[in-house]
């Protein structure tokens, strides 16, 4: 794959940083979230008591995405600007981007992005994501101004993935087939003639091919039948689960990731023995930081005494979901989209109950009406500061107090 011409291809913004701050800042900074963070995470107003986990929101890789793509706007006025998909999974930043005149590129059902509409002269930013192989290639066709916003974390698992594959290890990735992550990581073997991946979901998925791997009744047909929308074209379970690494969708539930690669790792373990282990498997931890960090910190948040959970986030935002089910095991949690889903008139709240397939709820009642009451807190990598600020107002509002911020 030849690289784009360095007049036309950008990965490291613009230099505007310093021009497009006071936009960011206006944009998404929260008052509400700084008084937090000043008083040991900790906020007191009336009976009600709200404590933030100390690793919430905006992660560098998100900021950096939003950041180059304010800048790309700044660096062509006049030029019409694409964005392939949803640069990260929040409503409000997308939708801030829209109104500055960036068209957002939704992909067909099956993924698919029509570039149709892409000319030479137009710029096309690439989300934090990453895109597929096959969409870096077109639009290098067309001659387009590009602006790769792609995080790092997710550079690391395609490094990974990419190692498998020119080593004869089909990669075996943590992730939801569908999401433009995993979509853009599993496109990364496709460079190698026989590169090859399968995608798995849960840790049900992943002992159905360990139970394929030592011959324990589960055939060819059974996996290709359960995998067909999830692996490599031309993959045959047979050949190209003999050898396989594993990797992540970076946004995943690290200890879920962590335990798939253990059960693969003991299945080729029982099929080859013990001394042939690394012949066949191979693993890394490529959960990114800044997941692990907020997970790690809703933990520590939780090992408190809580009445109640919130989770601010889109219902589309993987690492938003894992930090729901975290919470969802020790106490009672709302995985809300951002602060219109509580509603102080009402007493009412429309949220998302931890798990995979479940719908929009609305209960009411969910605060106590009186009495003293703890409301954890925490956030989506994707979620900026002024949307959970918002939040803590209406929890307070909910109970008809208002905060002194001084």
């Amino acid at each position: 794959m030849m690289p784009p011409s360095d007049s036309t291809y950008f990965r490291k913004g613009f230099g505007l940083k310093t021009a497009v701050q006071d936009e960011l800042a206006s944009d998404y900074d929260g008052r509400l979230v700084d008084a937090l963070r000043a008083n040991e995470y900790t906020l007191t107003a009336g009976d009600v008591t709200v404590r933030l986990a100390k690793e919430f929101g905006f992660c560098y890789g998100v900021e950096r995405a939003v950041e180059y793509a304010y800048q790309t706007r700044r660096k062509f006025p006049d030029k019409r600007i694409f964005l392939v998909g949803e640069i990260i999974h929040n409503p409000h930043v997308n939708s801030k981007l829209r109104e500055m005149g960036i068209e957002i590129l939704a992909p067909s059902e099956s993924g698919v992005f029509d570039y149709s509409v892409v000319k030479p002269e137009d710029v096309v930013i690439m989300p934090a994501f990453g895109v597929t192989i096959a969409d870096f290639e077109t639009l290098r066709k067309i001659g387009c101004v590009m602006v790769d916003t792609t995080c790092g974390s997710v550079l690391n698992v395609w490094k990974r993935v990419d190692g498998y594959a020119k080593d004869g290890f089909t990669a075996l990735i943590h992730g939801k087939y569908y999401h433009e992550e995993t979509r853009a990581t599993a496109s990364q073997v496709t460079k190698f003639p026989n590169g090859h991946y399968i995608v798995v979901r849960h840790m049900d998925d992943v002992r159905v091919l360990c139970d394929f791997i030592e011959g324990k009744g589960v055939t060819r047909e059974m996996v290709l039948e359960k995998f067909h929308h999830s692996v490599s074209p031309g993959f045959d379970p047979e050949q190209h689960l003999q050898r396989v690494g594993v990797a992540n969708q970076t946004t995943m539930l690290a200890r879920e990731s962590l335990a798939i690669g253990e059960e693969v790792g003991a299945a080729m373990e029982r099929r080859y023995g013990p001394a042939h282990r690394a012949e066949h498997f191979r693993t890394f931890d490529t959960i990114c930081s800044a997941t692990q960090d907020r997970q790690d910190a809703v933990r520590e948040l939780l090992e408190e005494p809580l009445d109640v959970m919130i989770v601010v986030g889109g219902y589309n935002s993987s690492n938003t979901i894992s930090l729901a089910a975290i919470c969802a095991e020790r106490v009672t949690t709302y995985h809300i989209e951002d602060a219109s889903a509580i509603d102080p008139e009402s007493g009412a709240i429309r949220y998302r109950p931890a798990g995979i397939h479940h719908s929009e709820k609305t209960v009411s009642g969910w605060l106590p009406p009186a009495g003293a009451v703890r409301v954890g807190l925490t956030a989506g990598a994707s979620t900026p500061n002024n949307k959970i600020g918002e939040t803590v107002a209406r929890v307070l509002a909910t109970r008809g107090v208002v905060p002194e911020l001084g």
